[in-house]
């Protein structure tokens, strides 16, 4: 794949019908970086122009379904977290000390914290803000004189600098959003004493050493504060340091979260290399991981834990960190190189593949969740997955890593909804109800309301709610399955245009903004169908970024979260199962339907129905859904779960089957818990 950098492409003058306000607008398919933002800290020389420029903490207040997201997040696992896991005792916690000693002092506190402070950031708890602080400030008290700070753990002679990494981006977080000076002294000191570290000391260990972008990341983002430029001699010695995610025909390991995590590094380092080989290295591995395990939908991969060679049927899944961790990536490589591919793809994780890894009421995960999938329970379905032990079931006790790193998952979403732009505008960047505060123009501060039942539906209304007379572009992406997206402008006294675009493009509307103007979006959503040769030729059904699953009846069965605990989950001495129980989720109706359609004319074969939208404001539940697709089926006897308790692999298609063909319903994928979403396809 050729990676073609820049430009404005499409630009055009009009008058708005009714008056005489002049507007620029086009389409163009990457932001113009001859010219840089004056008003957001982005890339500082001799660092790559930022593309887009993330906003500030606090900037952005989500609304609808991913609001509804947060709260249940805060009031489910990820705010209570405190109370349930070992690792978030307080009393001779490691991270809580001055010097460093005490338990638990490796990834646990900076996971959970990472995504919880930013959840605090986001709405505006003071409670949770206050519960953050607590750890930052110990943290911030826990600088040595060399420069080090936290727990020193220790491995094979060798510092491990892996929970470290973690904890700068909360570190990060808490500055963008306090503006406290201290963090920008206290990295400063840091990142000196990792350049004096002897290289035979640096990064050695497998996670620190797979992850090495983590911290690279923080480098730039200290750097593009303060211009030291020692930061970038260290950033030259982590990228020689990390493991080479440059390899033409291999990964360095096949670790799901690694994968998700650090396929990203080499487009990190490009921003100071400016050498493009290090750009295309990094869709160069997202695409060698997808080639072998990732002829699935939902736009993760087969690898369980770790990738297994014959292992990669869509029954296989991927962990609830690595989901994570994979929108995380796709957020930082849209603003790194402006292709709208990354939105793309972390809207399709986001909507397709994470929602259903956690119970609706988001008090209970599951490690591992798959795009075929007919059980959840606390079986061991070794060696069918790559994880001995009650890895499929839904438990807050459980999991240990992805218990404390899912918090990041909705957070770091909602800070990435709006992006700001080098010509002093915004991007909506990933579609969804909220607003955004922002400088724009010459500085004049603006609000923007975004409502939208998005990916729900296929229109998204902006109106400019405070500001007047603000002159800066606004960009609306139009996603790759969008083939042509409208944009009707209506100025508050009644002028009028019109903005066409196509597929993987942004839409630049440039013009004087004032409270009550609005802009109407239409991105006609469209029936498709993806067929995946190497697992059997099955297939699977989108309708505009959505991906459709078989509607399965659930039953859900409660268990002791103490018995269905993984080997290595550790919790309170106070922690009430009876409060935070296990579910096990049982198939209530049949699951093995092959579909009956016309694949020259797919649209022809699937019915899309609109229902209401849910009071709660949650879609991602099999009750709840606002859109359904009626299609015809066909019962495939054969097809059954193996001798693992698993789905069994998927029958190659065609398939032949007595059975007669019947009306099904399929679900939006993220809302079925269970799920059939790769589908033989039957001989009628």
């Amino acid at each position: 794949m050729k990676y073609s950098l820049f430009f404005l492409t499409g630009c055009a003058t009009a008058l708005l019908a009714g008056c005489g306000t002049k507007m620029e607008c086009g389409d163009v398919l990457r932001p113009d970086t001859r010219v840089s933002n004056t008003l957001y800290a982005g890339n500082r020389a001799p660092l790559e122009p930022s593309r887009f420029v993330k906003l500030p903490a606090g900037s952005i207040r989500p609304g609808g379904w991913v609001k509804k997201m947060l709260e249940l997040q805060r009031d489910g696992l990820c705010g209570h977290l405190g109370e349930i896991s070992a690792w978030l005792e307080k009393e001779n916690n490691a991270w809580l000390s001055r010097d460093g000693t005490g338990k638990h002092g490796w990834e646990e506190v900076p996971y959970w914290l990472k995504g919880y402070g930013n959840l605090a950031y986001l709405l505006n708890d003071e409670a949770m803000i206050r519960e953050t602080k607590v750890w930052i400030e110990a943290v911030l008290n826990s600088q040595r004189a060399d420069g080090y700070f936290g727990p020193w753990v220790e491995k094979r002679g060798r510092p491990d600098l892996w929970g470290n990494m973690i904890m700068l981006w909360c570190l990060q977080s808490y500055y963008e959003y306090a503006g406290d000076r201290r963090v920008i002294a206290f990295m400063t000191r840091y990142f000196r004493w990792q350049l004096q570290l002897d290289e035979s000391l640096f990064l050695k260990d497998y996670w620190e050493n797979s992850r090495g972008g983590d911290n690279l990341y923080s480098v730039y983002w200290l750097y593009n504060l303060t211009g030291d430029a020692f930061l970038l001699e260290l950033g030259e010695k982590i990228h020689r340091n990390t493991a080479d995610w440059m390899q033409a025909d291999r990964l360095p390991n096949r670790h799901n979260v690694n994968i998700a995590q650090s396929f990203r590094e080499p487009a990190t380092y490009f921003l100071q290399s400016h050498d493009s080989a290090h750009l295309q290295a990094s869709y160069n591995d997202f695409y060698l991981i997808r080639q072998g395990y990732g002829q699935v939908p939902g736009g993760m991969f087969g690898a369980d834990e770790n990738a297994r060679e014959g292992y990669h049927d869509p029954r296989q899944g991927v962990e609830t960190c690595g989901m994570v961790e994979q929108m995380s990536s796709d957020e930082l490589l849209l603003r790194i190189s402006g292709d709208p591919f990354w939105a793309d793809h972390c809207e399709n994780v986001a909507f397709n593949t994470y929602p259903a890894s956690m119970m609706p009421d988001l008090r209970s995960l599951r490690y591992i969740t798959s795009p075929n999938m007919v059980a959840s329970d606390d079986k061991n379905h070794h060696p069918g997955i790559d994880n001995a032990g009650p890895f499929l079931i839904m438990n807050p006790f459980s999991s240990r890593c992805c218990q404390h790193n899912h918090t990041q998952g909705w957070p770091y979403y909602a800070e990435n909804l709006w992006m700001a732009t080098p010509d002093n505008g915004l991007l909506a960047a990933l579609y969804a109800e909220s607003t955004v505060q922002a400088r724009v123009g010459n500085g004049e501060t603006v609000l923007l309301e975004q409502e939208t039942h998005y990916p729900f539906d296929e229109t998204v209304q902006i109106t400019v709610r405070e500001g007047s007379q603000a002159v800066f572009p606004l960009y609306l992406r139009v996603p790759a399955w969008c083939r042509e997206a409208t944009a009707e402008i209506v100025g508050r006294n009644g002028d009028r245009a019109l903005v066409r675009a196509g597929a993987s493009r942004y839409m630049r509307i440039n013009r004087s903004w004032s409270a009550g103007d609005t802009v109407r979006l239409t991105l006609p959503m469209r029936l498709t169908v993806d067929v995946w040769a190497q697992n059997g030729n099955s297939v699977s059904v989108n309708y505009g970024p959505l991906t459709f699953s078989l509607r399965i009846e659930e039953t859900c069965i409660g268990k002791n979260s103490i018995d269905a605990a993984i080997g290595d989950s550790k919790w309170q001495k106070t922690a009430d199962p009876a409060r935070w129980p296990s579910y096990e989720i049982q198939p209530g109706s049949p699951w093995n339907y092959g579909l009956v359609y016309d694949p020259a004319r797919p649209e022809t074969s699937f019915e899309p129905v609109r229902k209401s939208w849910p009071a709660d404001d949650y879609p991602f539940s099999v009750a709840s859904v606002p859109l359904e697709l009626k299609a015809r089926g066909a019962r495939i006897p054969e097809w059954q779960t193996d001798e693992y308790g698993l789905c069994a692999f998927v029958p190659q298609s065609p398939v032949s089957t007595a059975e007669p063909a019947e009306e099904i319903t399929l679900i939006p994928m993220g809302a079925a818990r269970l799920r059939i979403s790769a589908f033989p396809t039957v001989e009628k």
